[in-house]
């Protein structure tokens, strides 16, 4: 789909280079298999009891935020370097209740556009079965190297910048 294996991002993240999200940290994000060439993404989330709501079972939001964080690495994955794909939309379907524990994600890249692409995957639970379905849609954007922080509460972050290589459409950020 595009990029060599090592380059970008996603491979930064990989191969220890950059640390990972802690997000993905939160969520116990573990990579199972990628194929690049294919858009496709295979990876582990730990559940833990902390993520549960009142009636025991992984809250939603969980659920949504693991399936991102599978969706989008497959499209990152196929990304060369300098360049990041953040998700405009993500529409997420719960098939049945998820308990703490170990949930699989698989994840493709459905259609890549010069900028804006499509991805559908599936959270699956322990037994295999699926435990929520998602699609979402990304655009390719340029990462543009930190800039100094402004606040001096911040002097310690650099803060990188995306910007689209398109020019902005009325009423759509960009």
């Amino acid at each position: 789909m595009g990029t060599q294996p090592g380059r970008g991002l996603f491979w930064d993240m990989h191969e220890g280079r950059v640390p990972p999200p802690a997000a993905a940290e939160t969520l116990g994000w573990e990579l199972l298999s990628v194929d690049p060439d294919q858009g496709t993404i295979e990876v582990a989330f730990q559940a833990s009891d902390r993520f549960t709501n009142p009636v025991g079972v992984v809250q939603g939001g969980f659920l949504a935020a693991m399936l991102d964080d599978t969706l989008g690495p497959a499209l990152a994955a196929t990304l060369p370097e300098g360049r990041f794909a953040p998700t405009l939309d993500l529409h997420v379907q719960f098939l049945r209740p998820a308990k703490p524990g170990r949930l699989v994600g698989r994840g493709r890249v459905v259609r890549r556009g010069s900028q804006v692409c499509f991805m559908s995957g599936e959270l699956l639970g322990p037994d295999g079965e699926p435990v929520a379905v998602a699609t979402a849609t990304a655009q390719i954007r340029t990462i543009h190297p930190p800039t100094p922080a402004t606040r001096p509460d911040q002097a310690d972050r650099a803060v990188p910048t995306l910007r689209s290589d398109q020019s902005s459409h009325p009423g759509h950020p960009t």
